[in-house]
């Protein structure tokens, strides 16, 4: 079976920074982990950046056309015609309306990465901004069809930081070790006034590490100052190991952006400066959430600067441990399986359940993993079966939908029971159907479905605590977890999905 492709549109340069390929990596980590193949096509890009995309076995393909123009789309849609994608990735402010439109012309499915709504009009399937700042007011100049994922709860972290979902940051009395990433490139070469300010502290029991690029032009002079300035500041080129390091700072001193939620994932308070307009929004709200102290445009950070907040953030205790908790709450780290389970979904069609769909239901509902994990064990007879599914067909208050793949295959169920204005959800997969992704895609566009089918407020999932795969499903739809619950004398965790 060809697996699904997904071409991604994202370039790196020097004074564009990193960003949008090492979040689209994130998104393409995630579409290879469950049979899917990701490729990059890109117009520039860093020796650095190459040799990651490389030491994930993604495949890169030139763009040779001006980035944006519309030769660049010609060779874009010509790259996923070639290769068969089933969508199409773009990351990147110079990628217009008339670009996107392009896209769609040619038939193709588009999910358009955004940060501060530049763009005219949108005509993509799907619009992601994973900023806090993010305002769907940016947006309303979008096709009927076009679907918005914005806010953090999609925010794309690569896939080692996937193992630290329930590590829990130790907030120390003072802070000592710092950790300072100022993105791949840093042309401004911040990091010298940075390093500058850590060699003034005056407690001299602080550790430092430096994280520069390989696409940073200052790293013989910044190498020469860690030298410099002590045993205490050391330079590490192209780190592997960013949640490893994160892990180990007490605080970091990072530039707005990517990093940012990396940082607010791992519970890692900050500082935060910025190297352009568009990540003045997010920076300020980072501190207005309480996540990031906001240090100002990299113009007008000084050494003095930085190094009285360092000193002033290291010492308060109180303030580093309402950050790391607000950090951990605002990114889960689950944004890279919302958004990839979001572009599979449309995969999958939901139908009405008919009179004939009650002998494949009554199937499902006997496999013996379905009653294994159901609050009631005891298998169901057919009378039973019979009897209560012609009376939820007749129902107002009752939903059952069937999922079927792409030539029409029924894969899954998923249903409703409605009562004063709250829906319960039950969902199960045929057993060849599982393992396969299927899962969350089928709770996404269930709920959807839901919502669009009635006029609920909201929906609730009870799961058995030991049902693990049912809790990730939930939790990477989208679902909130709520207080916990007896469901037949039985423990249950409830997981609750608000109408939008």
């Amino acid at each position: 079976m060809m697996p699904s492709r997904l071409l991604i549109r994202a370039d790196a340069t020097i004074p564009a920074g990193t960003g949008h390929v090492m979040r689209c990596l994130a998104l393409a980590q995630e579409w290879g982990r469950t049979d899917g193949e990701a490729l990059f096509a890109q117009a520039a890009s860093t020796p650095a950046l190459e040799q990651r995309v490389d030491k994930e076995n993604l495949r890169r393909l030139k763009v040779t056309a001006a980035p944006g123009s519309l030769d660049d789309a010609k060779q874009t849609i010509e790259f996923a015609r070639a290769c068969a994608a089933e969508w199409v990735v773009a990351d990147g402010y110079h990628f217009n309306a008339e670009y996107q439109h392009r896209i769609k012309d040619a038939g193709l499915k588009l999910l358009f990465v955004d940060d501060h709504g530049h763009a005219s009009q949108y005509w993509a399937d799907y619009i992601l901004n994973q900023n806090i700042s993010a305002n769907p007011k940016w947006y309303s100049n979008r096709e009927p069809y076009t679907q918005l994922l914005l806010g953090t709860q999609y925010t794309l972290l690569r896939k080692e930081f996937g193992k630290w979902w329930d590590w829990k940051r130790e907030i120390v009395p003072i802070a000592r070790k710092i950790l300072v990433t100022l993105g791949g490139s840093d042309p401004h070469n911040i990091t010298q006034k940075v390093v500058a300010a850590l060699s003034s502290q005056q407690n001299r029991e602080i550790e430092c590490i430096v994280l520069v690029g390989g696409s940073n032009q200052h790293i013989s002079e910044l190498q020469s100052q860690c030298r410099n300035s002590g045993p205490s500041i050391r330079l590490i080129l192209d780190a592997d190991n960013m949640p490893e390091l994160m892990a180990w700072a007490d605080v970091a001193i990072s530039a707005s952006g990517t990093t940012s939620w990396e940082l607010a994932f791992m519970g890692l308070p900050n500082l935060l400066i910025i190297f352009a307009d568009n990540q003045k929004l997010t920076a300020e709200a980072l501190q207005k959430k309480g996540v990031s102290v906001f240090l100002g445009f990299h113009t007008a950070v000084t050494r003095d600067r930085v190094g009285k907040a360092l000193a002033e953030l290291n010492l308060d205790h109180d303030k580093r441990l309402a950050m790391s908790e607000q950090g951990r709450r605002l990114v889960d780290g689950r944004g890279a399986k919302r958004v990839a389970a979001n572009l599979r979904a449309p995969a999958l069609v939901l139908r009405r359940a008919r009179p004939d769909d009650s002998r494949l239901l009554w199937e499902w509902a006997n496999d013996p993993e379905a009653r294994r994990i159901s609050f009631s064990q005891d298998p169901i007879s057919w009378e039973t079966h019979l009897q209560r599914f012609s009376k939820d067909l007749a129902s107002p208050n009752s939903f059952i939908y069937i999922a079927e793949n792409g030539d029409g295959t029924p894969i899954g169920q998923i249903r409703y029971d409605i009562k004063d204005q709250e829906a319960s959800v039950s969902v199960s997969l045929a057993k060849a159907a599982r393992g396969r992704g299927n899962g969350v895609p089928l709770i996404i566009r269930g709920t959807r479905r839901c919502f669009a089918d009635s006029r609920v407020k909201a929906i609730h999932a009870y799961i058995k605590p030991e049902n693990e795969i049912s809790l990730q499903a939930f939790g990477v739809a989208g679902y909130s977890e709520g207080a916990a619950v007896q469901i037949n004398g039985q423990p249950a965790k409830q997981f609750v999905f608000p109408r939008p």
